[in-house]
């Protein structure tokens, strides 16, 4: 009895918290809609009161330490669970190596029952309450995130809120002519109003997928389809929508999972003559989201996937006093380093994380080199047009450097949604075969693998010295290649995606213990770094970051300050060995060789780095 009265005490305080603006704002999003509102809050509670004791704890924990994620110590780890070990047990039994590794946070891609052969690679989910029967079940998800828990490792996984996969028991009810279950999809009588969309909503897939809307011959209507025909987009301008996609989002923390990651979050509010991205309302639901979890599991944190130019990726922070996603990813500075390989030039490189560094430090962006998607070329065509750069023949130049398509040329990538009409096109590869790891084993040529192996680690200590959380895709700890088999699958040929989602080489696994062998050059260098950066405060998020001059085209500098302690990043992104032409006052110590270095006109060689630091 007491503890009840207890949890209902705790809940009322945390409701009341945000009572007035959860009330405005839900008001004026679905016009004043009690019943829905009043339904929204009982489900709050619902979920609140299902909330297991051990999460409730984590919940308190994290209360008390609100900056919890924002530390030096985390890294993180995304994998899809088949591709690393078949099932969710799988990924359990494997913890001890993921604790070597050091990663601490895991993010599981999409995992949730899915059509075979219809599912975008998970992201088109059928059923949101239970897992892709091959994967596992749901209480497998639980046991392997409180085996996580016991670990200090927290779990995050991909919440797919625009939409729904046509198998969907609500999409299969409105094909069969339910009118209730229809207006959760966008479904108009006739071409008309589809066609006025069409007028200002861009493509997602203008060559594998073109157009926003598929046809459904079983009601002889048309419904809104933005990325694939089988993915049917959800009405949130239907409160029904949002509350139980809401609850479907806190089944998941309940099942111990602490990180949601909303994926393709700007896309969820649709307004005729608009782009139908990053819309006003867009802002207003994940605000409510973020008051939810607060509410029901204070300890989960909002990712946020908004793959954008950087002015529309910073509003999805909120502001200090109202929050919205914890989260986000830095989508720009991932491009950018790509493209900064390639040209070996870090003039826009110092131009984005100028804007970066100027940005709240309490805005935490996750950092990554590679995932499990291509890398598009949204760059800051307009910063470069200033050097003679066009976006077009740009992309062309990104894209052919990347694929080895001319002689000379090492990288081993493949395009994906190639749209020659537009000049366009995204790239896939691994972190190794971009670098020219693989194109340097296949010829065994010794010196083009070294300065392969020296640019991924050089990448991978630029990962680490930007601010937020560092995320490593499975298998580039290791150096994993390229795999070409999905090619020979009817499932995955026309997806060129698959080049870098290739099951782990657990048969390479051994051999990071080989300093002469690939695996164990970069696994040893990396987790070397990774304790660098984790016993050394100036990593942390609240640091304060500049750019360094370094009077070289080819060398980007970044310097970092906090609590006494100064550091100075060089990252040499030129092929040739160069100098950086600083003029630093302090006494400096290399961290990789543990010896003391002047801060005066660094020499460096080609594809590498160096990592100053001084106590002041």
């Amino acid at each position: 009895m007491f503890e009840s009265i207890k949890l209902e005490k705790e809940f009322k305080e945390r409701l009341d918290k945000h009572y007035d603006e959860l009330k405005w704002l839900y008001s004026e999003l679905y016009h004043n809609d009690q019943q829905a509102f009043d339904y929204f809050l009982c489900m709050l509670h619902q979920y609140y009161e299902e909330r297991d004791p051990d999460l409730r704890e984590w919940d308190e924990a994290r209360e008390l330490v609100p900056d919890w994620y924002r530390g030096n110590e985390m890294l993180g780890m995304q994998m899809y669970v088949n591709c690393f070990n078949k099932t969710l047990k799988g990924v359990k039994e494997k913890i001890p190596y993921l604790k070597e590794t050091g990663s601490n946070y895991i993010h599981l891609m999409p995992l949730l029952e899915s059509p075979k052969g219809r599912s975008d690679g998970g992201y088109a989910v059928s059923d949101f309450r239970r897992v892709q029967p091959e994967l596992g079940t749901m209480e497998d998800l639980k046991e392997l995130a409180e085996e996580c828990h016991r670990n200090g490792m927290s779990v995050c996984m991909d919440f797919v809120m625009n939409h729904t996969s046509e198998d969907h028991e609500w999409a299969r009810r409105a094909r069969n002519g339910e009118r209730e279950y229809q207006d959760r999809y966008f479904f108009y009588d006739n071409w008309d109003i589809p066609n006025r969309f069409e007028k200002t909503v861009p493509q997602v897939f203008p060559t594998t997928a073109p157009g926003n809307f598929t046809w459904c011959e079983a009601v002889h209507k048309v419904v809104m389809t933005t990325f694939y025909p089988y993915q049917w987009d959800l009405n949130y301008r239907n409160p029904v929508v949002f509350n139980d996609m809401t609850a479907n989002m806190l089944n998941l923390c309940n099942h111990g999972v602490d990180v949601i990651r909303l994926d393709a979050t700007p896309y969820i509010w649709k307004e005729l003559g608009t782009s139908c991205r990053n819309l006003p309302q867009v802002h207003t639901l994940v605000r409510i989201m973020r008051m939810a979890s607060e509410i029901v599991c204070p300890g989960t944190l909002l990712l946020g996937e908004v793959v954008m130019e950087p002015s529309k990726v910073v509003p999805y922070f909120g502001t200090i006093e109202k929050p919205e996603c914890h989260m986000l990813y830095n989508v720009t500075t991932m491009a950018s380093t790509w493209h900064t390989v390639a040209t070996q030039d870090v003039r826009l490189m110092k131009h984005q994380l100028g804007q970066v560094f100027a940005l709240p430090k309490q805005y935490v962006f996750l950092n990554y080199l590679r995932c499990h998607d291509d890398i598009g070329w949204g760059l800051d065509y307009n910063y470069l047009k200033q050097f003679g750069v066009e976006e077009v023949s740009h992309k062309k130049f990104l894209n052919e450097y990347f694929c080895g398509a001319h002689y000379g040329l090492d990288s081993r990538g493949e395009l994906y949604n190639n749209d020659p009409r537009l000049g366009d096109a995204r790239l896939c590869g691994t972190t190794a075969s971009l670098c020219g790891i693989e194109a340097a084993e296949y010829e065994r040529n010794d010196w083009k693998l070294d300065i392969g192996i020296r640019l991924d680690i050089m990448l991978h200590a630029f990962l680490l010295t930007q601010s937020g959380i560092p995320i490593i895709y499975s298998g580039d700890e290791i150096g994993q290649l390229n795999d070409y088999t999905y090619h020979e699958d009817p499932e995955k040929w026309d997806d060129s995606r698959y080049l870098h989602r290739g099951a782990f080489k657990w048969d390479e696994v051994a051999a990071r213990k080989s300093p002469a062998k690939r695996q164990g050059r970069i696994y040893k260098a990396l987790r070397k770094l990774e304790k660098l950066r984790s016993k050394h405060i100036v990593f942390e998020s609240g640091a304060d970051c500049w750019i360094v001059e370094t009077y070289n085209d080819h060398i980007l500098g970044i310097g970092r300050y906090f609590h006494g302690e100064k550091m100075i990043g060089l990252f040499n992104f030129s092929t040739q060995d160069e100098t950086a032409w600083i003029n630093e006052e302090e006494k400096y110590i290399d961290l990789m060789t543990n010896k003391r270095r002047e801060a005066k006109a660094v020499g460096i060689p080609a594809r590498d780095f160096v990592w100053l630091i001084a106590k002041c």
